[in-house]
């Protein structure tokens, strides 16, 4: 029976786990933090070793995992873990990006709007998501930037109608499958709400799947990969690459016949792909700060996925899936679901997609 090892213990590695459970495969989320794994490595080693995060401290078990012959994607967490490394590869590759620059000591909000030619985002290069570690030019005071410039890169703020993101998995072999394209909904920063439809964006998925293909191509890479995409006025811009399973993809829970954690485990264990059916409309919903709503649970198409952790602002706890083959369905439970009114403007605009 092959056994893998996910770096990363949170609920991404949970699901790994539960899907390994329905293949015949053994999937241990391993915390970065256990250094016990140690001995447990040398003495029964994994087939393989994955990852569901692409950012984890540097201790030695976590350089032991990257060092066996077992660790899988090791070029491509290197370089798209760093958004500068990331951004100057999508460049070499000629895939569309916002205009950047990397941020030296000198640098000021002038000297970087005259560069990107407008407002900027200055992000962290390394572990900001969910709106952390961003900072917002257009909201600036004066002409200083934060502490941590040069621990960041400068990117040009974009006009864009939506997000969206396509995620897609690449075997040993090099054969491919992709999902459909994916409609994201967020509030500061945060991802509230996802909504697949399929072939509500079929012009635009086969330019998604040839870009995502050169990049896991050149990466050679092996398992899911996670491409969020800005739809402006000239086509898709790459906003970020995620090396792993992404949370824009849990509506495939209910919404396809193979999940990205199926589909994550097939790709690096040499089981078949094929591309999953997705037969109807998907709507994805975060918990974030809180317990859901118990009136979530009154409509019969939720259901309901909860990750186990203490409440926190901001924190995803959970999530709901609806799907149903009937768009009105779908966009009647969306309208029934109890949310909190920060949900509001994000169900609104989900919504007029369902209903566009």
């Amino acid at each position: 029976m092959t056994q893998v090892w996910v770096l990363g213990d949170g609920q991404l590695g949970s699901m790994l786990h539960e899907a390994g459970r329905r293949l015949g495969i053994v999937v241990s989320p391993q915390s970065p933090d256990d250094l016990q794994a140690l001995a447990a490595l040398a003495d029964m080693p994994p087939d393989i070793i994955t990852a569901e995060r692409e950012h984890w401290p540097d201790n030695v078990f976590t350089r032991a995992l990257q060092a066996h012959p077992a660790w899988l994607n090791a070029p491509a967490f290197a370089v798209l873990a760093d958004r500068q490394s990331q951004k100057a590869l999508l460049d070499a590759l000629q895939l569309p990006t916002a205009p950047w620059c990397p941020v030296t000591q000198d640098a000021h909000v002038g000297t970087l709007r005259a560069a990107l030619g407008g407002e900027f985002l200055l992000k962290q290069r390394r572990g900001a998501y969910d709106g952390r570690g961003q900072w917002r030019s257009d909201k600036a005071s004066g002409i200083s930037l934060p502490d941590w410039r040069t621990e960041a890169i400068a990117e040009r703020r974009i006009q864009f109608s939506t997000e969206l993101s396509l995620i897609g998995a690449r075997d040993a072999a090099g054969n491919m499958v992709f999902y459909e394209l994916t409609e994201n909904f967020h509030a500061d920063g945060i991802l509230q709400i996802s909504v697949m439809q399929p072939g509500r964006y079929a012009s635009l998925q086969r330019v998604a799947e040839q870009y995502h293909a050169r990049l896991m191509t050149h990466l050679r890479y092996q398992g899911v990969l996670a491409i969020e995409f800005f739809l402006t006025p000239e086509g898709l811009l790459i906003n970020e690459v995620a090396p792993r399973v992404h949370n824009s993809g849990h509506w495939m829970d209910g919404g396809a016949s193979i999940s990205q954690f199926e589909m994550h485990l097939r790709a690096i264990a040499g089981l078949p792909l094929v591309t999953p059916l997705q037969p109807g409309c998907s709507v994805m919903v975060n918990i974030i700060g809180e317990q859901a709503h118990p009136g979530c649970l009154a409509l019969p198409g939720t259901q309901l996925h909860w990750y186990g952790k203490q409440p926190r602002a901001g924190r995803k706890l959970g999530h709901m899936n609806f799907f149903h083959p009937d768009r009105e369905q779908a966009v009647q439970w969306l309208r029934a679901l109890p949310l909190e009114a920060p949900f509001e403007e994000s169900r609104r605009l989900a919504l007029s997609a369902l209903e566009g």
